[in-house]
């Protein structure tokens, strides 16, 4: 039996411009023609096709499946045990998820709050994780290695819901506390790597159900970054006069989430070994400058007050990866005024 492009795409789901395209590439060639000129496609040609398939839903681009497939082939009965098993192990996986999200359900309707350890385990399921993060990198994130990381953010997590929930505000002491821890358990979950912070940050921002699931809802976010600036703020007011504080009140804080995204190109700079005069680091430190003096001003002085306060005071620095070997190596960039 031999069949049209057109009936081929039909019964195969497949679209005429992608056999048409495989056919451009030397992937999928027709072995026949009519005597019209019509492609036919016949049981070898459709044998192929299913290898062809069964390739890409394992993840191969089309250039390794045109070399794989041009080399000694596996028995189509393999590929097709190759397939049952991949199908097996997404049943599972999904059986499983729904049992997870059967159990969250559950809870959820009785109006307890989920557990941290059952909402991650059920992101993890889903495979949220894996579309943000490398296996290697999963491997180095405490949060989804350290079995003590999980019930202490659970902790917090509920200990900011319920401060809220009595109304107590950003300025308050004890919420200053839980802010800094805050900051401490995002340094300890992300191994104090600040791409890691911003992934994390995306996959709170671009995937619906992690707000639901983890409890930490706009509102709750929202609350801690106030708490962290107001936070801060009490520490800069120790070192810093009145006047210097109306200005850090106004401004610090607008560029919170600019930081991280620097300090990562930054690190990856000094990773690759560019020397302190390499165009590119000279950019960076300007771009610091910038965001320093968004909130910091123009005084001399004042950058002296506030470079003393990040010095002796690690709660200013805690989870924004900023350590000595990072400053110095800005100091040797500042040092070398960009070429005109």
């Amino acid at each position: 039996m031999e069949l049209t492009v057109g009936e081929l795409a039909k019964r195969s789901g497949l679209t005429v411009r992608t056999l048409h395209h495989y056919d451009a590439i030397g992937l999928l060639v027709p072995s026949l023609r009519s005597a019209a000129g019509y492609r036919l496609y016949d049981r070898a040609n459709i044998e192929r096709l299913h290898r062809i398939q069964a390739l890409r839903q394992l993840g191969l681009p089309l250039a390794d499946i045109g070399t794989a497939l041009s080399g000694p082939q596996a028995p189509l009965a393999e590929v097709i045990d190759r397939q049952l098993a991949q199908l097996d192990d997404e049943i599972a996986n999904a059986t499983r998820l729904r049992n997870q999200l059967g159990r969250l359900r559950a809870q959820l309707d009785t109006g307890q709050a989920p557990d941290l350890a059952d909402w991650l385990e059920t992101l993890e399921t889903m495979s949220l994780y894996e579309k943000y993060f490398s296996p290697e990198e999963l491997k180095a994130l405490p949060l989804h290695t350290d079995p003590d990381v999980l019930p202490q953010w659970s902790a917090l997590v509920t200990a900011v819901q319920s401060a809220m929930d009595r109304g107590a505000t950003v300025d308050d002491a004890d919420v200053h506390l839980l802010a800094l821890n805050w900051m401490a358990m995002l340094e300890r979950g992300t191994g104090n790597n600040p791409a890691f912070l911003l992934r994390l940050h995306a996959i709170n921002e671009q995937e619906p159900q992690m707000r639901e699931l983890s409890g930490i809802s706009k509102e709750l976010e929202r609350f801690v970054e106030q708490a962290v600036i107001s936070a801060r703020l009490a520490i800069f007011a120790r070192y810093l006069d009145e006047h210097e504080m109306q200005r850090v009140r106004a401004n610090y804080g607008h560029e919170m989430y600019n930081w991280p995204a620097l300090i990562v190109e930054i690190r990856k700079a000094m990773a690759d070994q560019r020397p302190p005069d390499d165009p590119h680091v000279q950019a960076l430190a300007q771009r610091w400058m910038t965001l320093f003096r968004s909130y910091a001003g123009d005084d001399s002085a004042t950058h002296e007050r506030i470079r003393e306060a990040y010095a002796k005071e690690p709660d200013l620095r805690r989870g924004s990866a900023v350590d000595e070997a990072l400053m110095g190596y800005l100091r040797k960039a500042w040092a070398h005024p960009p070429q005109p």
